[in-house]
C-alpha cells in the first residue's frame, strides 16, 4: 500500500492543523492555496525535510558534524518518502566565478571536448601548431643575439604535491648538479627538504650557454638530454629576459609561442593552470568608475558634482578641489557637462607633475600649506579603497568602484594558452559566448575530422542534451558564461531543473516552487512537458505552483485554506484537477471552473498627457529604443522571458529616476536622454526583499505603526505614574525588555551533535518585556499582547484611535490580515514581504508626483491574492501616482490601463519593442506573444462578466 503512495499523518509545521495528506507516488502533484496558507509549509518544512534529515541520519557522526543537524519536521509519521531533492527558487551561487555553464555542467564537457579534439593556433601567426623539431628549436635559439646567456632546462615536475626525494636521487645519479624548484636554483649536493603537502616545480639544469657560432651541435644533443627529460618538453631561460618553451608536441615554428599537453583543468578559469593571471580567471577588474565619481553632470562642482568629495564634515577635499580650480582657472559655477575635458582630466587625473599651492585650516585651527602634487580623484578614491584599515571608509569607496573587462584576457577569464586552442574556428569562451540557441546550432554543424568525431560523439551529446533541457525550460536566450549571481530566483530554478533532468535519476521525489515564475505563458507549455517527462521516467513531482496551467495539467492537485496564517493549514480539497473544481469548498476550484474571475476594468483610464520618455536605450540586449511611459496610469512591461524588460524598467528607468530624483549613487545602463522627470518627486522600487534581516524586525516595527501603539501605551495613566516614556515599550533597547533574553523572547541553546534547541526565556517566558513593563495595559492588553495579536484583530481593537486603525487597515487591505503584528521579518515570505511594504506606502498622503515599480509582484500569489493585490495597485494610481509592474500574468496584464511589450523573443534577439497601447490595442498584434496569448483572457472575461450581469439582472427581476 505505502509502495504506490506517499502517506502523511499529523502534519503540525507552522500553521498546519494535524493534517492528513495522502499523495500518489510516480505522478505529478500541485500544491496550492493562497499565500500563508501553508503549501510551503507542507511540501518543503515537512515531507522534504524528513526526506533530508532521514538521508543525513544515515551518515556517520563524523560527516554530520560538517553537515549540520536537521531538525525534525512536526509531523507524527511520513510513509512511502523516496530520496528528496528540492529546487526552490533561491539563487544558484552569488560566487562570481560560478556561470550558467558550471552550473549546468556544459562548461566541463566543454573542457573536456576542447582537450580532445582542440587545435592549437598561434595567436600572433595564426599558424596552427604541430610538434617542432630539434634543429627548429636550434634555428630559434640561435636567433637571439651573439652572446646571449641562458640555460636549458628540463621540466621534470610542474605542479605536484610531494617531497619528490626519489625524482631528486634520480636527477642526482644521471650526473645532474643544479636543479630549479619552484623558481629557485638550488645545489643538488645541498640538503633538499620539501613541503609534503604543497606542490612543487621541479626543472633539471640540463646546459648553460652563450649564444656564438659554432655551438649548434652542443644545442642540439642538450635539447634532445632536455627532450627526454621533460617528457618532450624543454624550455629555454633566456637569463634575465625571457622564458622559451619547445615543445616535441605543439609549438609556433615563428615565434615559439607554446601551448604544452591540452588537458580539461586547462580550460578552467576556476585552476591556476587555466586561469588569466591578471583577474584570476574573473574576467573583471574592479576600478573606479568616473560615471559613478561624478554621477549627476549638470551639478557644477560647486554643488558637490564630485560625489565621493562631498562636504559632509571635513572641508579638507572641498578646499583641496578649490586649491586645484584655483591653479588651472577651472570654473567651479559651470555644470561639469560643459568643463573642457583637459580641465575635466586635471580634476579626475591629477597634475602630473605641476606642484599646486594648498593652505588648509583644519577643525582644530591648524593651519597647513605648501606646493603639492595633485594625485586626481580617480586615484585618491582608488587608494583610499585599497589603503584603508576602516571597513567604513572601504565600503563608502567602493560605491564609486565599477567592474571593468580585464584588458589581458578581454573579460574571457582564461590564459593565452587556453584561448589559443580552438574548434571549428572558435576558442571556448567565444561559445560560451553563444546564447543556448546558438550554441545548439553551433555544436549541430560541427566539422570534425571523422577521427574527432569518434572521439567527442558522447561529449557533443551530452552537451546537445544539456543544452536541449534548458531550451525546453525556457531559458534559450541565456548566454552560457552569463553569471550565476545576475539570474532571477525563476531562472536560478529551471536552470537547477535542467541540470536534474540531465542526470537522469529515476525513484527520486522532487519538489518544486512555483517553477513558472518569470516564464511567458509561451515558454509554460514546454515547462510543463519537461515536468511531464521527468514523470514519466519515474518520479514523483511536488509542485508548489499558483498557475492555472500547471493546474490543469496536474495528475493530483492539493488545495490547502481555507485562508491563511492562523485561518488556514488545513486540507480543503484532494483529487484531480476535475474533482477540485467541483468541490464548493475549494477557493482554487472556483477559479479554476471560471465560478470566480478577477474582473476587467469597466473603464481604463486615459493618458492625461504627462509623460517619461527614455531614448536610446541600449544596454544589454536592448536596440536603441525609444520608450515613452505615460504617468497617472497603471501600467505593465511585458515580453518573454530574457525580452529586455528587467534592463529597461530596473536598469534604466529606475537607476536613472533614482540618480536624479534622490541622488543615489547608482550607475544607470546606456541611453541617450530622458524627458518628463519633472513631473516626479518620488520613485519607490517595491521588491521582494526581505524587510528586516533580523527577528526584530516585523510588520509593526517596518509601517511605522508601533511606534504609534508605544505612544499610546506611554500615554496611559499607569504609564505616566511610573514615569514612563515610549522608549520603555521598545524590546530593542534597556528598559522596559527582558535582559536574559534582550527582548528576543526565546534563548538559543547550542546542542553540538544534536540541532540547536530555541527555548522560551525562563524570565518573561516569551513575552520579550519584564513585569513592570507588562503591567501597564491598555484596554486590558499588555504591550506583549499587542504584539501577539493579528492585524484583523487589531484593527477591531484599536477602532477608536483612527491613526493606529488606518495604517493597520492597509496592512489588511493587501491580504496580511492573518499576520500577527510581532511576526519576525525572517519568517515572512516574499511575497508577504512585499505586501507589507505596498501597506507602508497606501497609508501615506500622496502628491501624485510617485511611481511605484514592481518586478513580478504576483510571485507566490493565489487568484484570489492578485485579486486585493490589484485593488491595492489601483487604490495608488487612484491617487494620481503611477504604477508600473514587469508581469507575466496575464490577469494583472489585462487589468493594465497601458501596456509596453518587448521581444518579439529572448536574449540578442529581443530588446525591441512589439506593441504598445491599452490591453485590446496589444491583443490584436500579431508580431506579439502576450497579445496572442492575451485575445482569448479578454474574450472569455467579457463573456464570464456579460453572463455575471445578466444573472444579477435576473435575480433582481426575481425580487420585484
Amino acid at each position: 500500500m505505502a509502495l504506490d503512495k506517499l502517506v502523511v499523518k499529523g502534519a503540525r509545521a507552522h500553521n498546519l492543523k494535524n493534517i492528513d495528506v495522502t499523495i500518489p507516488r510516480d505522478k505529478l502533484v500541485v500544491v496550492t492555496g493562497l499565500s500563508g496558507s501553508g503549501k510551503s509549509s507542507l511540501a518543503f518544512d515537512t515531507i522534504y525535510a524528513e526526506g533530508q534529515r532521514r538521508y543525513v541520519e544515515s551518515l556517520s557522526a563524523y560527516a554530520r558534524m560538517f553537515l549540520g543537524q536537521m531538525d525534525k519536521p512536526d509531523v507524527d509519521s511520513i510513509e512511502g518518502l523516496s530520496p528528496a531533492i528540492s529546487i526552490d527558487q533561491k539563487t544558484t551561487s552569488r560566487n562570481p566565478r560560478s556561470t550558467v555553464g558550471t552550473v549546468t555542467e556544459v562548461y566541463d564537457y566543454l573542457r573536456l571536448l576542447f582537450a580532445r579534439v582542440g587545435r592549437p593556433v598561434c595567436p600572433e601567426h595564426g599558424i596552427e601548431i604541430s610538434s617542432q623539431t630539434i634543429e627548429q628549436m636550434v634555428d630559434r635559439v640561435m636567433e637571439y643575439p651573439e652572446r646571449t646567456k641562458m640555460q636549458i632546462l628540463a621540466p621534470v615536475v610542474a605542479g605536484r604535491k610531494g617531497m619528490q626525494v626519489q625524482v631528486l636521487e634520480d636527477i642526482k645519479k644521471q650526473g645532474f648538479v643544479r636543479v630549479r624548484i619552484n623558481g629557485e636554483m638550488v645545489d643538488l649536493s645541498e640538503e633538499i627538504s620539501l613541503e609534503k603537502n604543497k606542490k612543487h616545480s621541479i626543472d633539471v639544469v640540463v646546459d648553460r650557454v652563450v649564444v656564438k657560432e659554432g655551438i649548434e651541435a652542443r644545442l642540439a644533443d642538450s635539447l634532445e638530454t632536455a627532450l627526454r627529460l621533460g617528457s618532450g618538453k624543454a624550455v629555454i631561460d633566456v637569463m634575465g629576459q625571457e622564458e622559451l618553451l619547445f615543445s616535441e608536441h605543439h609549438a609556433c615554428p615563428i615565434c615559439g609561442f607554446s601551448v604544452g599537453e591540452l588537458e580539461p583543468r586547462m580550460f578552467s578559469f576556476n585552476s591556476p593552470f587555466g586561469a588569466c593571471p591578471e583577474c584570476d580567471g574573473l574576467g573583471a577588474k574592479t576600478e573606479v568608475d568616473p560615471d559613478l565619481v561624478i554621477p549627476n553632470k549638470d551639478l557644477t562642482l560647486n554643488q558637490n558634482a564630485i560625489a565621493p568629495w562631498e562636504s559632509v564634515s571635513s572641508q579638507y577635499y572641498p578646499s583641496l578641489l578649490k586649491a586645484v580650480c584655483d591653479h588651472y582657472g577651472i570654473n567651479m559655477d559651470v555644470p561639469v557637462k560643459d568643463l573642457p575635458k583637459s580641465q575635466l582630466d586635471k580634476i579626475l587625473k591629477g597634475s602630473k607633475s605641476d606642484k599646486i599651492y594648498f593652505k588648509y585650516k583644519n577643525d582644530w585651527g591648524q593651519v597647513k600649506e605648501g606646493y603639492i602634487v595633485f594625485e586626481g580623484v580617480l586615484r585618491n578614491v582608488e587608494r583610499r579603497y585599497k589603503d584603508s584599515s576602516s571597513d567604513w571608509v572601504r565600503e563608502q569607496m567602493e560605491k564609486y568602484m565599477g567592474q571593468q573587462p580585464c584588458p589581458t584576457c578581454d573579460g574571457y577569464r582564461l590564459k593565452r594558452e587556453a584561448l589559443a586552442v580552438k574548434v571549428s574556428g572558435q576558442h571556448i569562451s567565444e561559445i560560451t559566448d553563444y546564447s543556448v540557441v546558438e550554441a545548439l546550432d553551433f555544436f549541430s554543424s560541427l566539422n570534425l575530422t571523422e577521427k574527432e568525431m569518434q572521439i567527442a560523439r558522447l561529449l557533443l551529446r551530452e552537451i546537445g542534451e544539456r543544452l536541449g533541457f534548458l531550451k525546453n525550460v525556457g531559458l534559450d536566450y541565456l548566454t552560457l558564461s552569463r553569471a550565476a549571481g545576475t539570474l532571477s530566483g525563476g531562472e536560478a530554478q529551471r536552470i537547477r531543473l535542467a541540470t536534474q533532468i540531465g542526470s537522469r535519476l529515476t525513484g527520486v521525489l522532487y519538489i518544486l516552487d512555483e517553477p513558472s515564475i518569470g516564464l511567458h505563458q509561451r515558454d509554460n507549455d514546454l515547462l510543463i512537458s519537461t515536468l511531464q517527462n521527468m514523470r514519466d521516467i519515474g518520479n514523483t513531482l511536488i509542485v508548489v505552483e499558483h498557475d492555472e496551467d500547471t493546474m490543469f495539467a496536474a495528475d493530483y492537485l492539493i488545495d490547502i485554506g481555507p485562508g491563511a496564517g492562523a485561518h488556514g493549514g488545513e486540507v480543503v480539497a484532494m483529487g484531480t484537477p476535475e474533482e477540485v473544481m467541483n468541490n464548493p469548498a475549494s477557493l482554487t476550484g472556483q477559479y479554476l471552473s471560471g465560478k470566480k474571475f478577477i474582473p476587467l476594468p469597466v473603464e481604463r483610464r486615459k493618458p492625461d498627457g504627462r509623460y517619461l520618455e527614455i531614448k536610446g536605450a541600449s544596454e544589454n540586449n536592448l536596440k536603441n529604443i525609444n520608450v515613452k511611459f505615460p504617468l497617472g496610469v497603471f501600467m505593465a512591461v511585458t515580453g518573454v522571458s530574457g525580452s529586455g524588460k528587467s534592463t529597461l524598467v530596473n536598469e534604466i528607468l529606475q537607476k536613472s529616476l533614482s540618480q536624479k530624483l534622490h541622488r543615489a549613487k547608482t550607475k544607470p545602463g546606456a541611453f541617450k536622454s530622458i524627458k518628463g522627470i519633472d513631473h516626479l518627486d518620488k520613485v519607490i522600487d517595491i521588491d521582494q526583499s526581505p524587510i528586516g534581516r533580523t527577528p526584530r524586525s516585523n510588520p509593526a516595527t517596518y509601517t511605522g505603526v508601533f511606534d504609534d501603539i508605544r505612544g499610546l501605551f506611554a500615554s496611559t495613566n499607569e504609564a505616566k505614574v511610573r514615569g514612563y516614556q515610549k522608549g520603555r515599550f521598545s524590546f530593542n533597547i534597556k528598559g522596559g525588555r527582558c535582559e536574559a533574553c534582550k527582548g528576543d523572547g526565546i534563548i538559543k541553546i547550542e546542542m553540538h551533535f544534536l540541532p540547536d534547541v530555541y527555548v522560551p526565556c525562563e524570565v518573561c517566558h516569551g513575552k520579550r518585556y519584564n513585569r513592570e513593563t507588562l503591567e501597564v495595559k491598555y484596554k486590558g492588553k499588555s504591550i506583549s499582547d499587542i504584539l501577539e495579536m493579528t492585524v484583523a484583530d487589531g484593527v477591531e481593537f484599536f477602532a477608536n484611535h483612527p491613526k493606529i486603525s488606518r495604517k493597520l487597515q492597509t496592512i489588511a487591505d493587501v491580504g496580511l490580515g492573518y499576520v500577527t503584528l510581532g511576526q519576525p521579518a525572517t519568517t515572512l515570505s516574499g511575497g508577504e514581504a512585499q505586501r507589507v511594504k505596498l501597506a507602508s506606502e497606501l497609508h501615506r498622503r500622496s502628491n501624485g508626483k510617485t511611481m511605484y515599480i514592481l518586478d513580478e509582484p504576483t510571485t507566490g500569489l493565489h487568484a484570489d491574492d492578485i485579486s486585493r493585490l490589484l485593488d491595492v495597485l489601483q487604490r495608488l494610481v487612484d491617487n494620481g501616482d503611477t504604477v508600473l509592474v514587469i508581469e507575466h500574468n496575464l490577469d494583472v496584464i489585462k487589468a493594465s490601463d497601458y501596456l509596453i511589450d518587448l521581444g518579439p523573443e529572448g536574449g540578442d534577439r529581443g530588446g525591441t519593442i512589439v506593441a504598445t497601447g491599452t490591453p485590446e490595442q496589444v491583443a490584436e498584434v500579431p508580431e506579439s506573444y502576450t497579445g496572442r496569448y492575451l485575445k482569448p483572457i479578454l474574450e472569455r472575461d467579457r463573456g464570464r462578466m456579460r453572463k455575471q450581469i445578466e444573472e444579477t439582472e435576473k435575480q433582481a427581476a426575481q425580487m420585484k
